[in-house]
């Protein structure tokens, strides 16, 4: 059993998503990402709100668990992926909530357990999983997509102009024998960079295991039915907010609230509207908020997120 000291991940925009997304002291809120349950904690200490927490990490679930055992029936507690935030409330009987905050971001304790395989850092099996019963990891896509596939995984997800080159590298590697840990995936990919891109602060295998981590746990293909799920259990004025961590993810969820508070999107040359669309949502942060400088100081991992927030209408 994981010990909660070990499973760390601090709240990006703490005091942010209290002020945007806390309403209704005694209402019914959704983490549908608790992680180490920071932004839970937070709701359930200054309100008297009931909160639901879901996680598809098991890990995650043990720690908040544990960290949120003196709020008792304040709190239930879901193995399940966001996605399935309608499915989870429906088997609950929750029909409306308050509030869904849904952090994209990979936990602490993810990056710094060498064992899952979300990090370079130290050497480990290429899993990176973020729910432990998925049955393909990232030694699977490494070592058993084709060449193309990899490129286009790598290009599409790591946003990676070297992908071709890293994808042929990794291809001729695999023909000897497989690639089996994170260290010696990393230095493949390395050996084929520009001496200039090997001198940039960021590794260079940074956006190629970002872009598997992505492919393994089909993060953007839940992206969208989470928030979906989310606005349709929301109560009149009730708000979701999501926290994005990169470019692809933060497109997803800016076009998700753009299209959902949207009316009539019939073709410009028709005189009058026919398709009768109406606005669900109305957005409440024309731009992203993004953390203060001091807390980009005192959590560097915070520096590329972005919070949007949607208010149902």
């Amino acid at each position: 059993m994981i010990m909660s000291a070990d499973f760390t991940h601090e709240p990006v925009m703490l005091q942010e998503v209290l002020l945007w997304l806390v309403g209704n002291r005694t209402g019914v809120y959704v983490d549908g990402t608790i992680g180490g349950a920071g932004h839970a904690r937070a709701i359930l200490e200054q309100t008297e709100a009931t909160l639901i927490g879901m996680d598809c990490d098991a890990d995650a679930l043990i720690v908040a668990e544990e960290r949120l055992a003196s709020f008792g029936s304040r709190k239930i507690l879901i193995k399940a992926n966001f996605a399935d935030l309608a499915s989870v409330l429906k088997a609950l009987h929750v029909d409306k909530v308050d509030g869904v905050l849904l952090d994209l971001g990979v936990s602490s304790h993810q990056l710094d357990a060498a064992h899952r395989g979300f990090s370079f850092s130290q050497s480990a099996p290429l899993d990176m999983r973020m729910d432990q019963d998925l049955k393909r990891c990232a030694y699977d896509i490494v070592n058993y997509s084709t060449p193309t596939e990899l490129e286009k995984i790598i290009r599409l997800y790591g946003e990676e102009n070297m992908a071709a080159r890293i994808a042929r590298a990794i291809s001729k590697k695999r023909q000897t024998s497989p690639i089996e840990t994170t260290i010696e995936l990393a230095g493949i990919v390395a050996s084929v960079m520009p001496e200039s891109m090997k001198r940039q602060k960021i590794h260079p295998a940074t956006r190629t295991f970002q872009a598997l981590r992505i492919a393994v746990n089909r993060e953007l293909d839940s992206i969208v039915p989470a928030i979906e799920g989310a606005i349709g259990a929301l109560s009149v004025g009730g708000r979701v907010g999501v926290i994005s961590f990169h470019s692809l993810e933060d497109r997803i969820v800016k076009n998700t609230f753009r299209d959902m508070a949207a009316t009539c999107v019939c073709p410009k040359d028709i005189p009058y509207c026919v398709c009768h669309k109406e606005a669900v949502v109305k957005v409440l942060t024309r731009k992203a908020v993004v953390p203060s400088s001091e807390e980009i100081r005192q959590n560097p991992r915070a520096r590329s997120a972005k919070l949007r927030v949607a208010e149902r209408i």
